[in-house]
């Protein structure tokens, strides 16, 4: 008996892959499938305080809207898209979809991303292609490295050195995200 075989496009392989592991983050980075599992406590409990953060700096008054895991297409190659943990992004973003609850990176702001076991992924193919997508402010909370960096306006497709913060710190939202904030490193990293 004959057995017809077709080969998974990586999009469809994604798919299922999140399909079969529920809870755990599939993300397509320069052409590489990527799963994490869900976050730990300290890591939903950064991502809550900085959404307290945001709401206390009127980021709606703004005209803005921060959002946790919500996909971000990337310019990087056909199927690429990444979800970031916390965005803030424009109101009408949803007026913004590409494809497969993906928006287009114009509407993004600002990405952080508190690492987890996939932290190398957030120091080095997102740095790229957070870059390459335009995104203007993309903040790092390194547990692994316990500090937090921040990257800026990107030009050409790269960002330049990113400005490290220890504890005791805190980091400058810069400007153009549209709100005057500044955020604890401490909290970042520990959700403290």
């Amino acid at each position: 008996m004959a057995v017809l075989q077709h080969e998974l496009t990586l999009s469809e392989a994604a798919d299922l892959l999140s399909r079969a592991l529920p809870g755990h983050r599939v993300e397509i980075l320069q052409g590489r499938l990527t799963a994490t599992p869900p976050p730990d406590g300290s890591h939903a409990l950064s991502l809550t305080k900085l959404g307290r953060a945001f709401d206390r700096a009127g980021v709606v008054e703004a005209g803005l809207e921060y959002v946790q895991g919500v996909g971000l297409w990337l310019p990087t190659l056909p199927a690429d898209f990444a979800i970031p943990d916390f965005s803030v992004v424009d109101e009408d973003f949803r007026d913004a979809l590409v494809q497969k609850n993906c928006y287009a990176p114009n509407v993004f702001r600002l990405v952080v991303e508190v690492t987890s076991s996939n932290w190398s992924d957030d120091l080095g193919p997102k740095v790229e292609c957070y870059a390459e997508a335009g995104v203007p402010v993309y903040i790092v909370a390194d547990r692994k490295h316990d500090e937090v960096l921040l990257y800026r306006d990107p030009a050409n497709g790269k960002y330049a050195a990113p400005e490290r913060y220890q504890r005791g710190q805190s980091v400058p939202v810069p400007e153009s995200v549209g709100v005057v904030l500044d955020l604890s490193v401490d909290t970042l990293l520990d959700g403290d």
